[in-house]
């Protein structure tokens, strides 16, 4: 028995076992540590890479160039286009006058304009905007055999395959002649189609007469033909004021079916990176990040090196694994194009924003000791076969829900016009977002049934199922806690500690230890006072270290499995355990009985 007590934990000396938890510790810490100045250097870099001043300049040129109406005709501006003559109208309207800025309000020269114009004063027109257009060939589609009588032309929709190539109309000119693609330039995604670069491209002017010419010449010598696909329009611009440049794309394309769909696209961003002293305070951080990068990068190759493949377990391990490759991929090429230069950009923006989103959520690794947290990951690690058997059973059901909604109601109402769009209307709905008069509109019979339907089986049925997947395992773990399974240690008794640890060592409070001897001593001095023999104080006080070293074992420790197997080591110090209980009972019956017998003695 006495060899018994010396072993902890499946033959592992007390000491050691006591050494590898502080040390388990004291390294938690210096992580924890490590990493939240990490993540204060990750804040700084990337919250000093957005500029408030980007919205505004955003909303400045979205409304000079989108909102603003055509003269005489207050209902068409960009956004509402919808047949060529309003996009000629436009060009030679808001496009020009938004365009060339080349006197103060007063019809004044405020200053020596160098051959550029400066919107809204402010904003210099880096060099001349750029019109683009692609076209399809002829009889890329086939006319059904009854109507090749009234239509023998037919213009497909925009594909690299269909691309229109060929000189047309008076030739001479750039805007006339095809130019191709650079490989490098990326593709745009539109409304209802993707396009390559190149095309049919002309510039603008420094003139804004001339300009104006050139867009009377163009729609006179009908340049916008039936095979236009898309017309791009493209321009930057530079504010010293906040040292911003904004890069901006108009884009109208003219799908197969007839008629105009605008988009736009306003990239500001910030270019000459080093100009301000905040901005070298920038640079350092980034100098700081890139060495936490090589830090962390080592250590995980070393963690991968020691565990092989049981390093792939761990959720946090492919946490940390995601977030080295997010921050790696954040080095970009540079292009001469501003709206390359602008469309790289935004993608670096896009990559930093991940790259701290996963950065704070790892801050539950080093949380998870905690109770609660604890709690939370038991439930969903516990509950985690029955939420994937739900989820089967949900989207199922979802699913079908959306097909029914695209194809009863898909070519009348918005927000089911494609499968996707079904899909995301159909979260609205559970999320009490929805349009219930223009579904009713499109089918009066369908439409309340396909509604009431959807609203009783996922949201009353199906989510309340969830939550109650939820709610059962979240009380049968509580249920565990409250019976002593818990982690080893928490979070908040580390700290405890270690600053405890400080306190004792700087004198400034008396140590534990101490003090739970001298608690111990004085129960056994009151036990001898109260009349118990030696025998039966050190029975008790021996009992009493058999139970906290067996609770310690057993029940401080989160059980994952409640099925684990018992090792020989276990079922040995249980079998020790049960003799002491029996040698605990038979004593406490013995007292038992010679009290009876004396009882009756006194009775007769």
């Amino acid at each position: 028995m006495a060899e018994a007590s010396r072993w902890h934990r499946g033959g592992t000396p007390k000491p050691k076992l006591q050494y590898r938890k502080e040390v388990e510790i004291r390294t938690t810490l210096q992580e924890l540590a490590l990493y939240f100045i990490f993540l204060i250097n990750l804040c700084i870099l990337t919250f000093g890479m957005v500029n408030p001043h980007m919205y505004y300049l955003n909303k400045v040129m979205s409304s000079l160039f989108l909102d603003t109406s055509v003269p005489g005709d207050e209902r068409t501006n960009f956004k509402s286009i919808r047949s060529i003559t309003d996009f000629w109208k436009f060009m030679e309207g808001p496009l020009l006058e938004g365009l060339y800025w080349d006197s103060w309000y007063t019809n004044k020269t405020l200053y020596d304009l160098k051959n550029s114009s400066r919107i809204y004063y402010e904003n210099i027109l880096l060099g001349v905007p750029r019109v683009r257009q692609l076209k399809v060939r002829n009889n890329t589609c086939k006319v059904y055999s009854s109507f090749q009588s009234l239509m023998k032309e037919c213009y497909d929709k925009y594909t690299s395959k269909s691309e229109d190539m060929d000189e047309f109309g008076l030739k001479q000119e750039t805007e006339w002649k095809y130019a191709a693609p650079t490989s490098s330039s990326p593709w745009h995604w539109g409304f209802v189609g993707v396009y390559q670069n190149g095309g049919f491209i002309f510039t603008l002017s420094k003139s804004k007469s001339e300009t104006k010419n050139k867009f009377v010449d163009l729609k006179l010598n009908s340049w916008i033909t039936r095979g236009t696909r898309v017309i791009f329009i493209d321009f930057s611009l530079y504010n010293a004021n906040v040292n911003l440049f904004c890069i901006i794309r108009l884009a109208a394309e003219f799908p197969a079916t007839g008629g105009i769909i605008t988009s736009w696209q306003f990239y500001s961003v910030k270019l000459l990176r080093y100009v301000s002293y905040y901005d070298y305070i920038i640079a350092s951080c980034e100098i700081t990040f890139c060495i936490f990068l090589i830090v962390f990068t080592t250590q995980e190759a070393q963690k991968i090196r020691e565990f092989k493949s049981a390093y792939f377990k761990s959720v946090w391990n492919w946490l940390e694994l995601l977030l080295l490759v997010v921050n790696l991929l954040k080095n970009t090429e540079k292009y001469s194009d501003f709206y390359f230069l602008a469309y790289w950009h935004t993608y670096y923006n896009n990559v930093i924003a991940i790259t701290i989103f996963f950065a704070w959520i790892k801050i539950f690794k080093f949380i998870s000791f905690n109770k609660t947290m604890s709690q939370l990951s038991s439930t969903l690690s516990r509950c985690l076969k029955d939420i994937v058997g739900f989820a089967i059973m949900f989207f199922i059901i979802f699913f079908a829900y959306a097909q029914l909604g695209f194809l009863v109601f898909g070519s009348q109402v918005d927000d089911f016009s494609t499968f996707q769009n079904a899909i995301f209307a159909q979260f609205r709905i559970v999320l009490g977002d929805f349009n219930f008069a223009g579904i009713q509109q499109a089918n009066r019979i369908l439409g309340p049934i396909y509604f009431i339907t959807f609203i009783f089986f996922v949201f009353f049925v199906l989510l309340n199922m969830f939550l109650a997947i939820i709610n059962d395992t979240y009380s049968e773990v509580k249920a565990d806690y409250s019976i002593g399974r818990r982690p080893d240690f928490e979070l908040g008794k580390m700290i405890k500690k270690s600053y405890n640890n400080v306190l004792e060592k700087l004198r400034l409070k008396k140590p534990e230890q101490d003090e739970d001897i001298s608690m111990k001593g004085d129960l056994a001095e009151q036990a001898r006072r109260e009349g118990f023999d030696e025998n039966e104080i050190q029975s008790a006080e021996r009992m009493k270290k058999w139970k906290e070293r067996l609770e310690e074992k057993y029940y401080s420790t989160e059980i994952q499995d409640d099925y684990q197997p018992v090792t020989q080591q276990e079922f040995r110090e249980l079998f020790l355990y049960a003799v002491e209980l029996e040698k605990e009972l038979h004593y406490v019956s013995l007292k038992l009985n010679r009290v009876m017998r004396k009882l009756s003695a006194l009775q007769s």
